[in-house]
């Protein structure tokens, strides 16, 4: 018998929710995986949370996910319609990329031609979604931003011969996403594909812990406190329709401690504190443990992992 192949993210990715699934587990309400339910993810990223609901919940019926980011969307889209078309160009920048090993200069060129390249968005569908993977596997920490004309602009990772195309992986993913609905857009239009039995997970972009720290240009259009706002104004509508939501964010008040932002934001809520980790900063010792919130609009999980 042949091992089934369990889907994980194709994507090395900033903020990536692997290292938060454990507590995510613990903050599920147990009722609502009993019966048949639909999942729905409005900020999907690269999809650690989906991979694992869609592995371990044989309950999950229906999965919906949801991006502002048109070309991550476009790379879901592939991998469930294309996935061959997109295994064959995948191959082929890997086999070009990795002929280069040892001469830097000549992978610095390529790596920028294709950047290029993916900037125009000229390519058809398998050919973007190729160009998205490649440079998320040889950019610098897996990190995607753009400029406020939509252009990506992270440099070259230092990567000796990273996996550019994972044929195995891109194939289960593609099999997995055959009952996920996948949407380009606000994430308010989620709403309208929910069912009575539904679980919401949001990883919005994270408010910035300093200056510096700011993710938020992975869109365009910046991901400011207004949204933050109109987000928690989104779960308000979500709770008082019985929908049932957790939501990840920054701890701001780890850093500061009289930043209130999200304590009084979600104060008719359940706030966890739980360990993270943050792996990317150019500076190494800024790197290492944190704090970041869960949230939950539930009382009856399982258990709290450091309740406030």
């Amino acid at each position: 018998m042949t091992d089934i192949k369990i889907a994980k993210p194709f994507l090395k990715w900033a903020g990536g929710k692997t290292q938060l699934i454990n507590d995510i587990e613990r903050t599920l309400p147990t009722e609502i995986t009993k019966e048949k339910f639909t999942y729905i993810e409005p900020f999907v990223g690269s999809g650690a949370v989906l991979f694992w609901m869609l592995n371990n919940f044989p309950k999950l019926e229906k999965a919906v996910i949801n991006d502002i980011n048109e070309d991550l969307i476009n790379t879901y889209k592939t991998i469930a319609s294309n996935p061959k078309e997109l295994i064959s160009i995948l191959e082929i920048l890997q086999n070009e990329f990795h002929n280069l090993e040892g001469n830097e200069e000549n992978k610095k060129l390529y790596y920028y031609q294709k950047r290029e390249l993916y900037n125009t968005r000229k390519e058809e569908k398998s050919g973007q979604a190729a160009l998205f993977i490649f440079l998320n596997r040889t950019c610098f920490n897996g990190l995607y931003r753009v400029n406020s004309k939509n252009l990506y602009n992270v440099p070259m990772g230092g990567y000796k011969k990273p996996t550019i195309c994972d044929k195995e992986n891109i194939l289960a993913v593609s099999n997995a996403l055959q009952k996920v609905e996948i949407l380009k857009g606000d994430f308010e239009q989620t709403l309208n594909y929910a069912d009575k039995n539904s679980l919401f997970y949001f990883d919005p972009p994270y408010k910035p812990l300093s200056e510096t720290s700011s993710f938020n240009s992975y869109a365009k259009d910046e991901f400011n406190d207004k949204e933050q706002i109109r987000l928690k104004d989104f779960c308000s509508k979500l709770d008082a329709l019985n929908h049932t939501w957790i939501l990840s964010n920054s701890d701001v008040k780890g850093k500061n401690e009289n930043d209130n932002f999200f304590d009084d934001l979600y104060s008719d809520f359940n706030i966890q504190r739980v360990d993270a980790r943050r792996s990317i900063n150019a500076n190494p010792e800024k790197r290492g443990k944190l704090t970041e919130l869960l949230i939950t609009n539930q009382t009856n999980s399982q258990e709290y992992v450091r309740a406030i």
